[in-house]
This record gives C-alpha cells, structure tokens and sequence, in this order.
C-alpha cells in the first residue's frame, strides 16, 4: 500500500514542481479512482487570478468533470502539503473517501496541525487521512520555493 501512495505522491510532486516553475505556491493534487488518474491540478491562485485555484480544488473540478458527477466516492486525493478548510470542505462535499498528504502545513493545515475538520461530527462524510508520504521532498519542496522568495 505505501508503494502505491509514494507512486502517486511522485506525480503530485511533479505538479508541485511546475507550480513553483509559475511562481506559484508549490502543491501539487491528484485524485485516482480504481487506480486511475482522474484529475490533477496544481496551485494556480495567482494565475487564474482566482483565490479557490488551490491545487486540491482544481484537481477535484477535473475529476468531477471526468466522472460527470460532482460526488467521487471511492476515489483518493493526493496532495503535497496538509490541505486548508476550504480544501478539506470540498474533499468533504466531494464525497472523496481517501486524503493521502505528504507534509504538515503549520500554518493553514485544516486536518492535523490546526484543526481536525475531517473528524467533526457536523459532516455526514468521513474522510480517511493518511499523512506522512514523501513528506521530506513535499516540505523540502516549499521550504527552496520560500527560500527563493526571500532573497
């Protein structure tokens, strides 16, 4: 299993890497059902000139197109850094069964650092975590792209 979540975690890196090569916050999100790319997106707020472009959210748009429906059950999103509310509230409202992220995000991460939104009890959706895959290279990755910014 932990194969398989380094496999897809690689992908999501790479996204993670253009975002940064776009000047933009390096994430990276991809979301698989029955062990296909379904949607992928990379953070693109500044881009798009559009604050919901997180990488989550565009890679659960592109699934939702994909599958026609805007519910993915069975499906497993993966993402570079600890997702926000917003993305967490979209993951949730996507009916999305599985988050596997790479690093802790101190500062906004809406599922371990901060707060606990996946296991409220307001939500009639649970949401599995698992955290911790390729989290060396995901925090590496935002640590040089911040790094950069400051010089």
């Amino acid at each position: 299993m932990s194969e398989n979540h380094e496999h897809w975690m690689h992908r999501a890196i790479a996204l993670a890497q253009q975002a940064a090569g776009n000047d933009e916050v390096p994430v990276g999100a991809i979301v698989i059902l029955d062990n296909q790319i379904i949607g992928e997106g990379q953070n693109q707020p500044i881009a798009s000139q559009d604050a919901t472009a997180h990488a989550e959210i565009v890679a659960i748009r592109a699934a939702c197109t994909e599958v026609n429906n805007y519910r993915i059950p069975g499906s497993t999103l993966y993402v570079t850094i600890e997702p926000c509310t917003m993305c967490v509230g979209a993951m949730i409202h996507a009916r999305i069964d599985t988050l596997v992220f790479g690093a802790r995000e101190p500062k906004a991460g809406a599922l371990v650092s901060n707060l606990q939104l996946h296991e409220a009890d307001i939500y009639n959706h649970k949401l599995y975590v698992v955290e911790g895959i390729l989290s060396d290279e995901c925090s590496d990755l935002m640590a040089r792209f911040f790094k950069l910014k400051r010089f």
